[in-house]
């Protein structure tokens, strides 16, 4: 077997990652990359180190089309605990309050649970991984450090579907608190931690998050998604290609895009940044909307604006 180099192999494509729980999403995306001694790799998406679950992930020029993934709605199957409150609102952070919760009931929850579906407002965490100066805010917030009002402006989410999976209320003769399954449905940029603490706040004992699995994230879910685990036991001290059969194809992100297709010649002139004229495109998407580009064998090409019967390049894939 000859020396492989340094900079990784050009290897394109999806991998549909499941999370191990305790690892930072940075964490797993290094991992696989190096199990696919990749050249170049990213997430779509951060999970919590507490959470577990889909984390696709795109190598090589798959890269170029994960913003799709990232504005895409999501699926999560949490757990809280009631009572207890955490200074990150999950049960990696220190407990910073105890409140009665022996009372709480699942009528009472099934109450207040309207209030957080459709679009809403949240404020993000102070430990969430949203940026500020440069700098993601729960690296302020572990170094002590101020963090201004505008750095966590509430932004508009949409709860599609928020339900009860199962309740375990508090047991009398224990020292134990009430704990809820539940399922959230719901748009980019929502933190199931701060819909667990605006619950019990407004229960009025105080919640965080106990479990987090994400079920779902776009089209994909954890149905198909594969373990770093089982990764690194199948390829072994074998080549990495072994590995490649587990590669959805590049455009597997944005498959909810019109798909179009055009000649040799006019992905030639595609290839090069050249807008090129389709009556396909103009009859698969609205004027300014995109098409997916291939070549009649099926080859991806890119993503293309539609404009005036013409598709103007957008991203192109280099392969």
């Amino acid at each position: 077997m000859g020396r492989r180099p340094k900079w990784g192999r050009a290897v394109n494509g999806v991998l549909l990652l499941n999370k191990d729980t305790g690892m930072t999403s940075n964490t797993a995306l290094q991992q696989a990359k190096r199990l696919f001694f990749a050249k170049r790799a990213g997430h779509t998406g951060s999970l919590d180190p507490l959470a577990t679950g889909v984390l696709p992930i795109c190598l090589g020029e798959a890269t170029k089309f994960s913003q799709h993934l990232l504005d895409a709605d999501k699926c999560y199957l949490s757990t809280y605990c009631l009572g207890v409150k955490t200074d990150t609102s999950d049960c990696d952070g220190e407990i910073v309050e105890r409140r009665p919760a022996g009372h709480i009931t699942q009528a009472m929850i099934e109450a207040i649970l309207p209030e957080f579906r459709g679009p809403i407002a949240q404020v993000p965490s102070i430990y969430s991984a949203l940026k500020y100066q440069g700098k993601p805010l729960y690296k302020w917030a572990r170094e002590g450090l101020e963090i201004p009002a505008d750095a966590r402006k509430s932004r508009d989410i949409t709860i599609y579907e928020y339900k009860i999976i199962a309740f375990r209320p508090a047991a009398s003769d224990e020292d134990t608190y009430p704990e809820i399954d539940v399922r959230v449905h719901c748009s980019k940029g929502t933190y199931i931690r701060t819909l667990a603490d605006d619950l019990g706040e407004r229960l009025g004992c105080g919640a965080h998050v106990i479990k987090l699995h994400r079920q779902s994230a776009g089209p994909f879910n954890d149905d198909n998604a594969i373990s770093l685990a089982a990764l690194s036991e199948e390829r072994g001290e074998s080549d990495p290609q072994l590995l490649d059969h587990y590669l959805l194809p590049m455009d597997a992100t944005i498959q909810d895009i019109p798909q179009v297709e055009i000649t040799e010649d006019m992905g030639a002139y595609f290839r090069q940044g050249q807008p090129v004229m389709s009556v396909e495109a103009y009859r698969s998407a609205k004027e300014g909307g995109m098409v997916r580009v291939c070549l009649e064998d099926g080859q991806f090409l890119g993503v293309g604006e539609l404009n005036d019967g013409n598709i103007a390049p957008k991203r192109i894939v280099n392969c």
